[in-house]
């Protein structure tokens, strides 16, 4: 039976490699950008900072992620710089490195990414957020039932040799670990995080007046039966937030209501766990969550008895969702089939032929598949058009830029066909 597991083990590895051989030789037909970075230990969350600086060839940006190590070794907070070309700069051709671990991929030549800043941090990163107000401010959930706030201009570059945790804020509430975690839009400083302990803490860390380096949850909302996955506030409402859970259920609740009696709404989102949440920002009716049951469900939160639409293509459970910054339409998801796919919910319902039918429906726009192993988070950069991060189990960064005539032809079915590999 084991070498029957072995030999299965081995087909799986060898199948996912050739899809991955498969995928880089595609990618002059489907990105305009792609970076592959591999880190010395896997991140498990990634968030681009909204500062951008412009060089007469490129620009440099900011991205958040974590360690996750194999316990004996420190994790860190960390802060990457990374270098993309400008657009219109010349891009040299493919330098896809492999058996090295630096930066590679199609349109990269001017592309780099170096770690800048690292904290000592208690247990490996599970997410981290940085405040939209302050952007120096970032939340960490921990393997502590503790979330930590660090200012990092207020922390060295090097880590202490010592070894020790040092955030600027200890915000205490929860039992147990988790990942929900989500700094409000509308109100600086109001931060929710949501555990396996069952419980959504809500903090206001401005209502600090003594600068303790501890602050007790200002509401803890308890509706949940089980694991609260994922936290998000509406967009528009800056007293509305969402969770989700392995309860199924997804809840509505109004902040200035008592923990008690503030929920608004709640219905059962899916068959599965519902791993994660996201409001659109451009339009306030709509949200959507992501579950174990391998789908993306589109909710009206005006009326959560009937969900509006089903995105279904992903081969094993949805882990991350996110709108893009600039198109009310798009979406992404991540999931454990180590693939990244971008909606276009404007094409849902187009015809198409039974030929195409086979590429997926026909809001799949396109198809990440630069990954080997389980995509843990990414992010859509708030400065370029496009330009997507991605972090996997296997330590890879990717950083990608779709090309233009995916979304401006609407060539969906080119691009799931080559960029899965088929």
């Amino acid at each position: 039976m084991a070498d029957e597991d072995s030999r299965d083990s081995n087909e799986g590895g060898k199948a996912i490699q050739g899809e991955y051989k498969a995928w880089k030789k595609n990618t002059p037909f489907l990105y305009d950008l792609v970076i592959t970075h591999a880190l010395e230990w896997p991140s498990l969350t990634c968030q681009w900072l909204p500062n951008k600086e412009t060089t007469q060839d490129c620009s440099k940006q900011k991205l958040l992620m974590g360690t996750h190590t194999d316990g004996a070794v420190q994790n860190y907070l960390m802060i990457a710089e990374v270098q993309l070309p400008l657009e219109d700069s010349e891009l040299d051709a493919r330098q896809f490195d492999d058996e090295r671990n630096e930066v590679g991929g199609y349109g990269s030549g001017q592309g780099k990414v170096n770690i800048i800043q690292q904290m000592n941090h208690d247990g490996e990163v599970n997410r981290a957020r940085h405040m939209p107000q302050n952007p120096f401010l970032i939340a960490t959930k921990a393997v502590s039932a503790d979330v930590y706030v660090f200012d990092y201009s207020k922390h060295p570059s090097k880590p202490a040799a010592d070894g020790v945790c040092r955030p600027n804020l200890v915000l205490k509430g929860h039992h147990a670990e988790g990942y929900g975690l989500a700094w409000s839009p509308l109100n600086p400083g109001h931060l929710l995080s949501g555990s396996d302990d069952t419980q959504i803490c809500m903090w206001d860390i401005q209502a600090n007046p003594a600068k303790a380096s501890t602050l007790q949850a200002q509401s803890i909302y308890a509706a949940h039966t089980d694991v609260v996955d994922d936290v998000a506030w509406h967009c528009h409402h800056a007293d509305i937030f969402g969770s989700v859970g392995d309860d199924k259920r997804l809840i509505l609740w109004d902040v200035r209501k008592p923990p008690g009696s503030a929920i608004m709404i709640q219905a059962q989102a899916h068959e599965r766990e519902v791993n994660c949440i996201a409001f659109n920002p451009h339009n306030p009716n709509i949200l959507a969550t992501g579950s174990a049951d391998k789908t993306v469900a589109l909710h009206d939160w005006r009326n959560l008895s009937q969900r509006l639409h089903v995105l279904d293509a992903h081969t094993d459970e949805v882990l991350q969702i996110g709108w893009s910054p600039k198109n009310e339409t798009i979406l992404a998801s991540s999931s454990t089939d180590r693939r990244v796919n971008i909606w276009d919910l404007s094409r849902i319902g187009a015809q198409r032929s039974a030929g195409e039918a086979e590429d997926g429906p026909p809001e799949l726009m396109f198809v990440h598949a630069g990954h080997t192993t389980k995509v843990s988070d990414f992010a859509w950069s708030p400065n370029d058009d496009w330009v997507c991060a991605s972090v996997a189990e296997d330590n890879i960064l990717q950083i990608w830029q779709i090309q233009s005539n995916v979304y401006t032809a609407g060539d969906a079915e080119v691009a799931n066909n080559a960029g899965a590999g088929f």
